[in-house]
């Protein structure tokens, strides 16, 4: 049951949203036991976001909601991924983005609480 929700400074069409989606569906598979029939993601471009009291440059949040702990070295490789596709693909500075990684086992779907 992950739960990414992406936010970038940049404008993005309907195929950059749907390109963002599907590499958030290959690489939550970096964790043990999470693939992308379980994942909920929400991408929201054009976010006002300040990054050291300027925002003249693209930015980018990343929120990674995990069932369960988070694995840190799974955690790694997923920055490290992430940084690099939003780099090559959206020309955002690494420097430029936080992820933030929450695991837990409060969850609730379809009616009930696991």
């Amino acid at each position: 049951m992950p739960y990414i929700n992406v936010k970038l400074t940049k404008k993005l069409t309907n195929t950059e949203e749907n390109e963002i989606k599907c590499e958030l569906g290959k690489a939550i598979s970096l964790f043990p036991g999470k693939s992308e029939s379980w994942l909920m993601c929400s991408i929201e471009g054009e976010n006002k976001i300040w990054f050291k009291g300027d925002n003249s440059e693209e930015s980018a949040f990343v929120e990674v909601k995990l069932f369960g702990a988070v694995d840190k070295n799974s955690a790694d490789s997923f920055t490290a991924h992430l940084c690099q596709y939003f780099h090559e693909s959206f020309a955002i500075d690494p420097a430029r983005i936080y992820i933030r990684y929450q695991g837990g086992t409060d969850w609730g779907w379809n009616g009930s609480n696991f």
